[in-house]
């Protein structure tokens, strides 16, 4: 295997380095010692630094002012994002702005990706369902709802210009999603549903607009996550995904963008491990030099380095579409396992190699593990990606 990245992806990780450089973890309260989410909002100056170094618009199509990379690209910056646990949905919002360039509606796609990329609009996606362990598509309803006026941007015909008549049917939407991440600061959300043949879309929806309600949710790691319930709400064809795949090419992006902030945030916390394991000395030794110690940091490397080689290898089959002997969700399930055990291990050992340091909340480690621990709860148990491994595997029988 050959994971040489192109001077195009390398200048993406080296531009996201500048910008996060300057990002401190601490910057806001601890989640240890606040009772709700540790901030009303996202880091809206780290929001628009994204913005001004074009690394919202890395994904799109230069048409619609990007440059045009790969999935891979983005995992790149995402790992460095991790790194520094920026709190912004980078993630969500050039996952969906990906699925809306692949499959939504063209005239859609014009008007809000260029101001996507500019840092004007703020995306997430709702791919939890009711509780996380059912289907995301499952938690959601959408019908067709004939109208005279359809309206415009899935916005009701009081809050926008209505349609003209018969330029669609339009959709209505019951059901709720849970812990979508910033869901209260995003401009739009989009909402996976199925319909009355049991296809899976996506329903592009305003927080703003009659229907929606946000209910406040706290993650693991103290973000502002939102419950998104749907009472009739309306849209029009244009708001409504619905190409083949595209729902489950947007999850797959989701997926392995957490496996990629997985990896970031372990190779972090490895690192912090090393420097105070080589400074903090008992019996005159730095505890780094001790067997035990380096053993245990050793195998933790170890993690890290099959999270990485699995994440590019589900990565590059996304971005490329290559075929394989499995589907390229065989791929992905085996990156979900590295990154859901992996992430796990390596806070674990970080905690224990720094003894009651590592609990003191002057110091950042205690919030890696906070991230780490909803990075683990997103992508699910280690041991049902292997039982979905091993479906694929008895469905596609090897030679």
């Amino acid at each position: 295997m050959d994971f040489t990245f192109t001077e195009e992806q390398q200048a993406a990780a080296e531009a996201a380095r500048a910008v996060f450089s300057g990002v401190v973890p601490d910057g806001v309260p601890s989640p240890a010692l606040v009772p709700g989410a540790v901030a009303e909002d996202i880091d809206r100056p780290l929001w628009a630094g994204l913005a001004s170094s074009d690394l919202l618009s890395l994904t799109l199509l230069p048409e619609h002012g990007g440059a045009g990379l790969d999935l891979v690209a983005l995992c790149l910056v995402l790992r460095e994002s991790a790194k520094v646990l920026a709190r912004v949905p980078l993630l969500e919002t050039c996952a969906v702005a990906m699925a809306l360039q692949r499959y939504g509606d063209p005239r859609l796609a014009a008007e809000l990706l260029p101001r996507i990329g500019r840092g004007e609009l703020v995306l997430t996606a709702g791919a939890n369902g009711r509780s996380g362990h059912d289907p995301a598509e499952r938690a959601v309803k959408a019908r067709r709802k004939a109208t005279t006026g359809t309206i415009r941007n899935g916005m009701p015909p009081g809050g926008a210009a209505a349609a003209p008549a018969g330029e669609g049917a339009g959709w209505v939407l019951d059901g709720m999603q849970s812990a979508v991440p910033w869901g209260q600061a995003a401009d739009w959300i989009a909402i996976p549903a199925h319909t009355d043949e049991g296809r899976a879309v996506i329903a592009l929806i305003r927080p703003g607009q009659d229907g929606v309600t946000l209910a406040e949710q706290v993650s693991t790691s103290g973000e502002r996550f939102a419950e998104v319930r749907l009472e009739s709400v309306r849209i029009d064809d244009r708001a409504l995904i619905d190409g083949a795949g595209a729902w489950e090419w947007l999850r797959a992006i989701l997926t392995t963008g957490t496996c990629a902030l997985a990896l970031g945030l372990g190779e972090a916390v490895l690192a912090m491990t090393s420097q105070y394991t080589g400074k903090r000395e008992q019996f005159g030794f730095p505890v780094a030099t001790f067997q035990s110690v380096a053993v245990q940091a050793a195998d933790r490397y170890i993690d890290l380095r099959a999270m990485e080689v699995t994440l590019w290898q589900a990565a590059w089959r996304i971005a490329t579409g290559a075929d394989g002997a499995l589907p390229a969700e065989g791929d992905i399930a085996v990156a979900k396992i590295w990154a859901s055990d992996g992430v796990r291990r390596v806070v674990q050992t970080a905690q224990h190699l720094h003894g009651g340091f590592g609990a003191d909340t002057d110091y950042p480690l205690h919030r890696f593990h906070a991230w780490a621990k909803q990075i683990e709860l997103s992508l699910g148990p280690a041991a049902a990606h292997e039982e979905a491994l091993g479906d694929l595997l008895a469905a596609h029988l090897l030679d």
